[in-house]
């Protein structure tokens, strides 16, 4: 069967209203697909590192309840693991601030198997930052070479402060690796700013030869390959973009599976197949959008787990 090899942050997220917290979940667009891919009962493995202690556990025992492997998650002694505040008022854009204590020895993972068609994705600030960025892209070279499909969400954790004029070569080489880029608007406005998603692909993006999806801020996606440019647009509508982006992302992983697609098909794919995928990823991202915690919810997740079934008989 083939492997799904999600790298990012693991990180507890904090939802305060009025200064008033509401609930806690683990965050981020990659472990959240990660946990909804693990739930269809797909092999999935969380490659990423947090503290030992009880936020750490607490985090561990969230992938493992969606049936993800966590050998691959580092935990380390000496430190905490990462907590984000969001704070949210009526009217105004959330506010993120980030806690977390890292040792000075970091990201000490045991790399999973790569198989060739094995799916990899990766995002966050792991990507692009120092140390574990030397590591992390050692294994998405590698995972190339070998005919992974290679997915990278260029965006990360708001509220993160960086060095964009520093980071900026990793993005290009990321871009490099990759067979599949999906981004939001609020993250190609943060690392191009004023420029839209056209000149985006055309100028930083189009050189190094991935597809490239972008999603607008009303959750339309729009697809670029070469000269071709495909509108793909959401009917519905949500204000959990969190949630909406994981499911998308698990959505498109899914669909890839489901219609045993390679990583040499994913370039020379037409518009029609892609709307076809579009429409799967929709249909997963309103559901982890509404659903607490941010991943598929269990009957939603059996249904497709069944339809997968059948797909491979």
């Amino acid at each position: 069967m083939r492997k799904i090899i999600a790298i990012g942050e693991s990180i507890l997220d904090t939802v305060y209203l009025n200064q008033q917290p509401v609930c806690s979940f683990v965050g981020g667009r990659v472990s959240n697909a990660a946990a909804s891919l693990g739930e269809l009962g797909l092999t999935v493995s969380m490659v990423s590192e947090c503290c030992t202690d009880e936020v750490g556990d607490w985090v561990v025992d969230f992938f493992e309840s969606h049936h993800v492997d966590t050998k691959s998650i580092d935990r380390y002694t000496d430190g905490s693991t990462p907590l984000a505040a969001i704070f949210k008022h009526e009217g105004e854009q959330d506010r993120i601030v980030n806690y977390g204590v890292y040792p000075q020895e970091r990201f000490n993972v045991i790399w999973p198997r790569i198989d060739e068609d094995d799916i990899v994705l990766f995002g966050s600030y792991y990507a692009i930052d120092t140390p574990q960025r030397e590591r992390l892209y050692d294994l998405l070279s590698y995972a190339a070479e070998r005919k992974a499909i290679v997915i990278y969400l260029p965006g990360f954790q708001h509220g993160t402060q960086f060095n964009l004029t520093k980071v900026m070569p990793n993005i290009l080489e990321n871009f490099e690796v990759s067979t599949l880029v999906v981004d939001h608007d609020k993250d190609i406005n943060t690392m191009f700013p004023n420029q839209d998603s056209d000149k985006v692909y055309n100028n930083h993006i189009k050189f190094y030869g991935p597809t490239y999806i972008h999603i607008t801020p009303d959750d339309n996606a729009t697809i670029y390959k070469g000269i071709d440019k495909t509108v793909c647009p959401f009917t519905g509508s949500t204000s959990n973009h969190l949630g909406w982006q994981a499911g998308f992302i698990a959505g498109i992983i899914y669909e890839i599976i489901r219609c045993d697609l390679h990583q040499a098909d994913i370039p020379t794919l037409n518009p029609q197949v892609w709307k076809e995928i579009m429409n799967q990823a929709f249909e997963f991202a309103a559901c982890c959008a509404a659903n607490p915690g941010n991943c598929l919810s269990g009957d939603f997740a059996r249904e497709k787990a069944q339809l997968l079934h059948n797909s491979n008989q």
